[in-house]
């Protein structure tokens, strides 16, 4: 293994993004399954061989990756993604763990639009592991436009970033459909209540939902047509099929499938998900204005 050596897996625009960010300081590797001309684009064993790695694959498919790709050496891992898997209602830190031991692995939050990073404009992002040691061993690998944060409650930044994609796509249904800031503004704090409430049931702290990982990022997400998610809500608001809008859309819209997983987690635990649902439901076909009545009397 190559010491201090680092490779972003994943050549997505949130992996490019983090690999235009971590190559300031040092050079980053980067990998994916299909090549692209990307600076220091290397196979994946190679990037496997490094010591520190950041993982952006998609939550959806990152257990079948893990299986079929990941052999464990002592690397340091940052996950880069957001989401819970649906057909398990597992959270990707229970993924994770099969694969390699807590210590080693931290998980990425916070308000950042890779559009932005990639051009070098200022964010925070909090870096959320049990160990550390490895938030120490991470931190100078970012560049000075990015101000990195220590946070251990990792269930909690997971459920932050995992749920503001599903209230982000509600946000972007109250925008299609017209219904001025105050509504969009009341949906937004519901909504940061709502993904409280469900992420206390499971354990996790209430300032990781009023930090960077929760309302900064909940912020950004739901109120931005930067926002994949967003846009997904934009689409449905104007009666498109969800397979129409994807398509169009072109990139994961994490929140679709992560619906599915909080809708079945919030009926098994009896947690109060009115907003969740109701995306939910909207995802499977029901008429988007028929939920916002169903909202307000709820």
């Amino acid at each position: 293994m190559k010491n201090k050596s680092i490779a972003v897996i994943g050549a997505g625009k949130w992996g490019q993004a983090l690999h235009f960010a971590l190559s300031q300081k040092q050079k980053c590797l980067i990998t994916s399954r299909t090549k692209k001309d990307i600076e220091n684009f290397v196979d994946l064993e190679t990037a496997l061989d490094c010591e520190y790695l950041v993982i952006a694959i998609p939550a959806q498919e990152i257990r079948a990756w893990l299986k079929e790709n990941f052999v464990f050496k002592g690397q340091k891992i940052l996950v880069a993604s957001k989401g819970i898997e649906a057909n398990t209602g597992e959270f990707l830190n229970e993924i994770y763990s099969a694969f390699i031991p807590n210590q080693n692995i931290g998980f990425i939050s916070g308000p950042s639009f890779a559009a932005e990073v990639i051009k070098g404009l200022p964010c925070a992002l909090v870096l959320n592991s049990s160990s550390k040691e490895l938030y120490d061993e991470f931190e100078p690998f970012f560049p000075n436009f990015i101000k990195t944060y220590y946070s251990s409650d990792v269930i909690g930044a997971e459920i932050a970033g995992a749920y503001k994609n599903v209230l982000a796509i509600a946000s972007g249904i109250c925008e299609g459909l017209n219904l001025g800031k105050n509504a969009q503004a009341s949906l937004i704090a519901r909504g940061l209540v709502e993904m409280q409430r469900f992420g206390k049931h499971f354990g996790a702290k209430k300032s990781s939902f009023i930090g960077l990982s929760g309302a900064g990022d909940l912020f950004l997400t739901a109120s931005s047509t930067m926002s994949r998610n967003f846009r997904v809500g934009l689409g449905l608001a104007q009666n498109k099929k969800l397979d129409e809008i994807l398509e169009e859309l072109g990139e994961v819209a994490e929140g679709v499938k992560t619906s599915i997983a909080i809708k079945s987690l919030s009926e098994k635990n009896d947690i109060y998900t009115p907003i969740a649902n109701e995306v939910y439901e909207i995802l499977n076909g029901k008429a988007p204005k028929d939920s916002l009545k169903d909202l307000l009397k709820n």
